[in-house]
């Protein structure tokens, strides 16, 4: 009897090889990515792990991953197609990483990573495949923990909320910057109570709701929009009832009392009844979607190349000159210099030595100069480490005065309150896109005007009769004949 051997089936053993370079290529390109930014991939999970309000983010590469596992039909018929020309917008990402990077905006060379993740998926797989995968490829973008510079217009937003009640509600009130008094007592609209936590996971989980609910464009736009107003406008409705329930009981320590804990309960439910209202809309099933649901399958691919493997080192290597533009441009810039100094004489302190004694406490300053060709983000992050901020429900306030604009921070469980002020070029320096524009355009320019950051931390006595913010408030404000002409005079260029 003969017997008769059977091929394999060698349509589907070449539909698996033909995705076997693109894929080592795609491995290989996020390998080197993360290793050329992996500044940026650091400073995003240290921010996972510090920030409440991105704890999400540890979600949102499982969530990416189901959403592609979800999409895998659509892969069925589609073969990659590497091509080096798609690998050519690394280049534009190169630029915007390194203008990111004069700037100090960490958040945009994070941004600036994710795109440079989408042209390596585009370069090594082919455009049918990203548009396959534009949904998953989206979601990436909340790895990426964006938005703190809401924060104070978030905080300005509740405090208006907040005063709109009280004056219809009629309940006597005084506001005094973020800190709201009433007959009950005394409540602070502090940095988590901006609902910034809110935000965010409202955003990425409307993200999600969007792409597995719906599939038009409109309507998947429309739930993104509630998902940013809803949440803005809840936060600031659950500070006014904390207020209110305050005025109740008769008193403030009482009603803020794990108020946080209450806000992720009202925020679960506003989320709830968000979904709820939208479900009667899902479009999750029924005809497939006109765009990538629709691709046209592609003839055989041709036998299996290295495209995907080339197309991966162009992508690294264009990705790369940022990083080694940025190096080249810092190799001259030399450490900080930090110089002890006196405060000027404020009511009711004295001098002794360096330090300025109050009947409050007492407080010592330091000045930090910059090297002139130093980025704005290295006096970002001094600022950041001079004011310790690690809480968000810390006391923070702002004290402007001629030629100053302080900012003053307390952490809770912390006796000590710090305040920093920044100048370039004789000029009072905000942290704004402004102050970091100009460093960034002298620094490439050859520039002589040297950042300077004024750090004041102010010890409160045992026994104070006064808040310890107000004595800092009172010693910042005399310091502009003093600490604020010494700073602008060593920040002005030659």
């Amino acid at each position: 009897m003969n017997m008769m051997l059977r091929s394999p089936n060698r349509p589907a053993v070449a539909a698996q090889g033909a995705w076997t370079l693109p894929l080592a290529g795609l491995a290989l390109g996020l390998l080197a990515l993360g290793l050329l930014f992996q500044t940026e991939v650091t400073a995003a999970v240290a921010t996972w792990d510090r920030s409440a309000a991105y704890t999400h983010c540890w979600l949102v590469l499982p969530i990416a991953a189901w959403l592609a596992w979800s999409r895998r039909e659509r892969l069925a018929t589609l073969r990659p197609r590497p091509s080096l020309l798609l690998a050519l917008p690394a280049l534009g990402g190169a630029v915007a990483w390194l203008v990111a990077e004069r700037l100090g905006i960490m958040e945009g060379r994070q941004l600036v990573l994710i795109g440079l993740v989408w042209v390596l998926v585009l370069a090594t797989l082919g455009w049918r495949i990203a548009l396959a995968m534009a949904g998953p490829l989206a979601y990436l973008v909340f790895l990426v923990p964006f938005g703190e510079f809401l924060t104070p217009m978030l905080q300005d937003l509740t405090l208006r909320m907040i005063e709109v009640g009280l004056r219809v509600t009629g309940i006597p009130h005084y506001i005094d910057g973020l800190i709201i008094e009433i007959p009950s007592g005394t409540f602070l609209v502090a940095e988590a109570c901006a609902g910034l936590r809110f935000l965010i996971a409202a955003l990425a989980f409307g993200a999600l709701y969007a792409l597995v609910m719906f599939r038009s464009p409109g309507r998947r736009a429309i739930v993104m929009v509630l998902a940013l107003v809803v949440p803005v406008l809840a936060n600031g409705l659950r500070a006014l009832g904390i207020v209110l329930y305050g005025h109740y009981l008769g008193s403030a320590e009482a009603a803020a009392a794990d108020h946080l804990v209450y806000g992720w309960g009202f925020f679960s439910v506003v989320l709830l009844l968000l979904v709820l209202a939208g479900l009667p809309f899902r479009e999750d099933a029924g005809e497939p979607a006109r765009d990538t649901d629709a691709l046209a399958p592609l003839r055989p691919a041709p036998r299996a190349t290295g495209g995907g493997v080339a197309a991966a080192v162009v992508v690294a290597g264009l990705a790369g000159i940022g990083p080694l533009a940025a190096a080249q441009l810092d190799a001259a810039v030399t450490a900080p210099r930090v110089i002890p100094t006196t405060l000027g004489a404020a009511e009711g302190c004295t001098a002794e030595g360096l330090a300025l004694r109050c009947a409050e406490g007492t407080a010592t300053a330091r000045l930090v100069v910059f090297d002139p060709a130093a980025n704005w983000g290295v006096i970002a992050a001094a600022r950041r480490a001079a004011l310790d901020a690690v809480d968000d429900a810390a006391l923070a306030f702002n004290v402007n005065a001629p030629g100053m604009a302080w900012q003053a921070r307390q952490e809770p469980g912390r006796p000590a309150l710090t305040a920093v002020a920044a100048w370039r070029d004789g000029q009072p320096a905000g942290d704004g896109l402004r102050s970091r524009l100009a460093q960034a355009l002298s620094s490439l320019r050859g520039g002589s005007a040297a950042p300077v950051l004024a750090v004041v931390e102010f010890l409160p006595a045992a026994e104070a009769g006064t808040p310890p913010s107000q004595a800092l408030r009172r010693v910042l404000a005399a310091q502009a004949e003093g600490l604020a002409m010494e700073a602008a005079g060593l920040s002005k260029g030659r």
